[in-house]
């Protein structure tokens, strides 16, 4: 599901360019719902001295659970924040919605229907401006990364260079269902027999080290960050891909903005002295910083 969302927003954005929000008609947000006070305020967040956020389970090398702890990338960049902040991170594991409008609406806004509640900052959130016109109830910000779409490949298969998409007529290539890759792929012509389909990245890479295919088609962090020996990556061009990178930050419901200005103030010095930086070659991930 990650997968989808993240496909149908970045594949939802092509179009004639407007200025910022002008392109977005009201009658397309759903802001209008009645006010309610959601979340926690700034201040208690200080005075009860821990915050909590959301990251996606299950999401190596981004977010995961091992022995009873939240560990990954995003949690590492929880946890920096939450230093600058003075208070203890605390992690909440979630599942990933239908799509990314769900999650927020489940994670920082509303909360789910029955028995949910909101975590005070959600991590690992993609960043559009046009996106953030639509979504009010949302504070997009804390942009500390960059990801985009990259080849992992079999350096025996390939010794001369690593395989572009048209390869996958006649070469086996793993990809996460119904992913951006998925439908990239399917658009300039991949054969059904050629493209095998996971249930995640992780399981399409696992699958490329035990030889089942000799490809994986994905997000360059989960790739890299899921890497065996044996095994290269490299990002070719992608002809006809309008977005082949999007910038990653957080969500923060837009009661909160002083929060948002504070989480964003920490992420800018972690970006400036090194540190996020770090933490992705900590992963084994190359780093590109954010559009910021």
């Amino acid at each position: 599901m990650r997968a989808l969302l993240l496909a149908t927003l970045i594949f939802g954005l092509a179009g004639p360019a407007f200025p910022r929000c002008e392109s977005v008609a009201p009658a397309q947000r759903p802001q209008n719902t009645p006010y309610e006070d959601v979340g926690r305020e700034f201040d208690d967040i200080i005075d009860s001295g821990w915050i909590e956020f959301a990251v996606y389970e299950d999401f190596r090398p981004w977010s995961w659970e091992q022995d009873g702890k939240a560990v990954g990338v995003d949690v590492e960049i929880g946890r920096l924040i939450a230093e600058s902040l003075g208070v203890e991170a605390r992690f909440r594991l979630v599942q990933p919605g239908e799509n990314l409008d769900a999650d927020l609406m489940n994670y920082v806004w509303k909360g789910a229907a029955v028995g949910g509640r909101v975590s005070d900052v959600m991590l690992h959130v993609p960043y559009d401006s046009d996106y953030a016109c639509r979504i009010e109830q949302v504070v997009f910000t804390g942009q500390y990364a960059q990801d985009g779409v990259a080849i992992a490949y079999v350096a025996s298969h390939y010794p001369d260079k690593g395989p572009t998409p048209p390869y996958f007529r006649y070469d086996t290539v793993g990809v996460e269902n119904d992913s951006i890759s998925d439908f990239y792929l399917t658009s300039v012509g991949a054969l059904g027999d050629t493209v095998h389909r996971y249930r995640s990245t992780l399981k399409a890479m696992d699958a490329l080290a035990a030889g089942e295919v000799m490809a994986v088609m994905g997000p360059k962090g989960e790739i890299e960050g899921n890497l065996a020996v044996g095994l290269k990556v490299h990002e070719p061009p992608l002809l006809g891909f309008e977005r082949g990178h999007w910038t990653l930050g957080v969500g923060i419901n837009q009661q909160h903005r002083d929060l948002g200005y504070a989480v964003d103030d920490a992420v800018a010095a972690a970006l400036a002295d090194g540190r996020i930086a770090a933490i992705f070659a900590a992963q084994g991930m190359s780093f590109r910083p954010p559009e910021r």
